[in-house]
């Protein structure tokens, strides 16, 4: 299951460079998650500063 980010992002950018599938893009008004690359590694969750990725 692919995690997901909530409305807390405040789009810092912080987690799109720590993912190592590249699964992390800039969304409309937050980042988004592409569930379909995501890996589940967890390595976005430690860099958000508002703790908004958790699993889907």
């Amino acid at each position: 299951m692919a995690y997901v980010i909530n409305d807390d992002c405040i789009s810092c950018g912080a987690c799109e460079s720590e993912c190592p599938s590249n699964s992390i893009s800039e969304g409309d008004d937050k980042y988004v998650i592409d569930a379909k690359t995501c890996t589940d590694c967890g390595d976005c969750v430690d860099s958000c500063p508002t703790d908004a990725i958790s699993p889907g």
